[in-house]
């Protein structure tokens, strides 16, 4: 079997751009088979054995800072964080497939024995947040237009999750997927979750999270034939369905032929039923400080220096978003910049990027920023993220010296003109919420 140096080779030989194009559009196994969510023999948590679920389950792998992984693995017991954030990252991961395996022998985790669709929901008292169905996703090429990324990705964070898939032999993790339904799937979902879920468990997040299994081959038939000739937009989880995609490639090169490979754990939620909440992701900028930042912004944007409360300046943030507008800060006081300079802007954007994408507040924070006059590398040390949280992205800029800058939330409908248009907006603009709970079911490769 390749290596995974074999399959993502590092240094720096290619740009995200020509590594994206690469691994999302290599025409693979099963084109033109449209889009697919295929059944499979889910592997959960025995409750009787680990007791509360919302104990060992947990956000996605991306969103659980060191901190938080250290305490949970301090805790001990049955916490999915042993297997998807082991105790040495990267060279841990024989150890989290050693760690699967011994559950699986131990009973802590047991195989569904028929083959089935989870529908997931996430809710409140009063609204249900999220409600999808979980199940094995169909991988397709970005050129056939089933699935459409609409960010880049990295070949550090596929090389992670290649190696944890490689040694778990397993999906742990679904990605979110988002589609236009309103049809007969859509209907099944909410039907089935009329009945008592398979479980069922209040989260810190404050939201309750239930589980359904159908297994009735003809709601499995008709799940097929609505979403068939569907389009499915990767809302989170670009690297993983990269990994998905790399994952394949080795082995239908290995000679291994059509398999489980062929297919990745999603979560598969109908936009027109339950519509995402898009959040911002903030940025970090730990070598650059918050004077030098501010210095030279005013050279290509209008700054206003912002005396109140986080608060008003996250309101006045949103009152700018009909134009790219951000909110500096790290320092003793936040500054609102907008306006950027159109002469300066234009030498500095992509001619060949259609009108959405050069508006976007990222494509411009990107190019006449952070590489424009702040000079700073684009890269996972020189610009760290924040989702959500400005009060965050603030706090880990003052702790490191360095500069928070605060953004609005990007419009759903400027993300799918994007994609639809076969561009991706630039690396770590969405955040596609709410997350689902991991841990809850994933999907073995190699079920016993």
């Amino acid at each position: 079997m390749p290596t995974v140096e074999r399959d993502v080779p590092s240094g720096p030989t290619t740009t995200s751009e020509e590594f994206s194009a690469r691994i999302f559009g290599d025409i693979g196994p099963a084109d033109g088979a449209g889009l697919e969510l295929a059944p499979f023999r889910g592997v959960r948590f025995d409750p009787a054995v680990v007791g509360d679920l919302a104990s060992v389950t947990t956000p996605p792998y991306d969103l659980i800072d060191d901190a938080e992984r250290r305490r949970l693995l301090s805790e001990g017991g049955h916490n999915f964080v042993r297997l998807i954030l082991p105790s040495q990252p990267g060279g841990g991961y024989r150890e989290a497939g050693e760690t699967l395996r011994r559950w699986l022998d131990e009973g802590v985790l047991t195989v569904d024995p028929d083959p089935a669709l989870y529908v997931y929901e996430a809710a409140d008292r009063h609204t249900v947040h999220q409600r999808g169905l979980v199940g094995a996703v169909g991988l397709r090429a970005e050129s056939q237009g089933v699935i459409l990324p609409h960010e880049d990705v990295y070949p550090g964070p596929v090389r992670d999750r290649l190696a944890l898939m490689s040694e778990a032999n397993a999906n742990l993790e679904p990605i979110l997927l988002i589609h236009e339904g309103g049809g007969d799937a859509a209907r099944i979902v909410d039907e089935t979750a009329q009945a008592a879920p398979l479980m069922e468990f209040p989260a810190s997040d404050g939201l309750v999270h239930r589980l359904w299994r159908i297994t009735d081959p003809a709601l499995l038939a008709r799940i097929a034939a609505d979403l068939r000739d569907r389009q499915a937009l990767i809302a989170d989880g670009h690297h993983r369905y990269a990994t998905y995609r790399t994952l394949q490639a080795r082995h239908h090169r290995s000679g291994h032929g059509d398999g489980p490979w062929d297919h990745g754990l999603a979560l598969l939620v109908d936009s027109t039923r339950y519509p995402p909440r898009l959040g911002a992701i903030h940025r970090v900028l730990p070598g650059l400080s918050p004077r030098k930042a501010l210095e030279r912004a005013k050279g290509v944007m209008e700054v206003t220096a912002l005396p109140g409360p986080l608060t008003d300046a996250v309101r006045a943030l949103a009152d700018a978003s009909d134009r790219p507008a951000f909110l500096l800060g790290g320092g003793d006081g936040l500054h609102l910049l907008t306006d950027p300079d159109p002469a300066r802007l234009a030498a500095v954007m992509p001619a060949d990027r259609s009108p959405t994408w050069r508006r976007l507040d990222t494509a411009v924070l990107d190019h006449l920023l952070i590489a424009g006059v702040w000079g700073v590398p684009e890269n996972e040390r020189s610009v760290e993220v924040v989702h959500d949280d400005p009060a965050a992205a603030l706090a880990r800029a003052r702790r490191s010296g360095g500069t928070a800058v605060i953004l609005n939330p990007m419009k759903v409908t400027d993300v799918v003109a994007v994609a639809g248009g076969g561009e991706r907006v630039p690396r770590k603009s969405t955040s596609f919420g709410p997350k689902p709970r991991m841990g809850m079911v994933f999907r073995l490769l190699a079920p016993p």
